[in-house]
């Protein structure tokens, strides 16, 4: 049976958990930075969980048959959501407190090696 994936270019699925692995650690890292939520742009957090969503929404759907779906409408949205990620991204760090943005490389770049995909399922099945 076809499924999505065998529709979509290859390296789709790769760039949807390569860019969400990015994003988890950059979540995980802001979170051990014990920051107020007055020291976050919550409104730029907030697009970023929502582009996060969308990129699991669509690693799940190259499993589903395409019976029934605009393959190339996904396609279209998913790579839309992609381009977004490191515009929105580098916005929340603009605006981020002063005070957070040295350290928190440090714990990304502490975080994102130990990642793997594992990682994505296993964050999708706490929230």
């Amino acid at each position: 049976m076809k499924r999505v994936r065998d529709l979509v270019s290859p390296g789709l699925e790769l760039e949807l958990q390569t860019t969400r692995l990015d994003l988890l650690a950059l979540f995980r890292a802001l979170d051990r930075l014990g920051l107020a939520p007055k020291e976050i742009p919550q409104g730029t957090l907030h697009e970023l969980f929502e582009l996060d969503a969308d990129l699991a929404e669509a690693l799940h759907v190259l499993d589903l048959s395409p019976r029934g779906l605009d393959v190339n409408a996904l396609v279209q949205d998913t790579k839309a959501s992609l381009l977004r990620v490191p515009v929105t991204r580098k916005r929340l760090l603009s605006e981020l407190a002063p005070r957070a943005t040295a350290p928190l490389g440090g714990w990304i770049a502490t975080i994102r090696p130990q990642l793997t995909p594992h990682d994505l399922r296993q964050s999708a099945s706490e929230a």
